[in-house]
């Protein structure tokens, strides 16, 4: 829970006014250490179905395949519990909804992934943001959870942030959060405006590019919370003694 209050970072990515272009361009897959992987992804909180002992609710496939799986909207995750509850009351009874940081996520299915008898990790997405990307312009988008990201200028590089003398590639889980950027950055470099595209990413695929990569631009990535998500990390911070 603790990893779910580091985030000042990210959170500071919403207010700030400093947008730039950084000068690469797309991801390559080039991995970059676990301890860089959950820092870049620690302050995104998800939510997972687990019992009393903290054990996730996993579904079997049929090759035998063991899944659980990990929501984007706490929303989302509630709505099931709650359909779980009516189909299967017995099993609904006797989990719950537990929030857990990304970052931590993806650790423990790395550790986990060369077991026997590994546990996957299914990423629910948001419905509202798969139509959302979607219905974005020339969108690639194929399935998964889409993150949205920006490119603009000559070389179309990715948009940046300027936070605490470093340039932070944010992105972001929700539409509406990008096109906020994408305006404020519009406003700052007006003769850019026209040049400005956004990318739909999966972000398994973003995962997996961390995992197998070790291009130093990997390392400003930041994915920025949903606005649910960060009200939820805010409630968990007027918690804190």
């Amino acid at each position: 829970m603790k990893s779910l209050l580091r985030i000042g970072a990210t959170l500071g990515l919403i207010g700030t006014t400093a947008v730039g272009v950084w000068l690469g361009t797309t991801l390559r897959a080039l991995a970059l250490p676990t301890e860089e992987i959950v820092k870049i992804l620690q302050g995104v909180p998800v939510f997972t179905i687990v019992d009393a002992q903290g054990a996730p609710l996993v579904a079997v496939g049929n090759d035998n395949e063991k899944v659980t799986g990990v929501f984007i909207s706490q929303q989302e995750a509630n709505g099931f519990l709650q359909e779980l509850k009516k189909q299967k009351p017995d099993v609904g009874s006797q989990v719950s909804v537990q929030p857990v940081s990304l970052g931590e996520v993806v650790k423990i299915a790395q550790a986990n992934a060369n077991q026997p008898d590994p546990l996957g990790f299914a990423y629910v997405p948001i419905p509202s943001q798969v139509q959302a990307a979607q219905q974005m312009p020339n969108s690639e988008y194929q399935g998964g959870v889409p993150l949205f990201v920006a490119r603009g200028g000559e070389d179309q590089g990715y948009l940046t942030i300027q936070q605490e003398n470093e340039q932070i590639i944010p992105f972001f889980l929700e539409a509406s959060q990008i096109q906020q950027m994408v305006e404020r950055f519009k406003q700052e470099q007006p003769a850019m405006a026209n040049s400005i595209v956004i990318d739909v990413i999966a972000m398994e695929n973003v995962i997996s590019t961390l995992q197998t990569s070790n291009d130093e631009m990997l390392k400003q990535i930041r994915i920025v919370p949903t606005q649910e998500a960060i009200q939820f990390i805010r409630s968990l911070s007027a918690q804190q003694p």
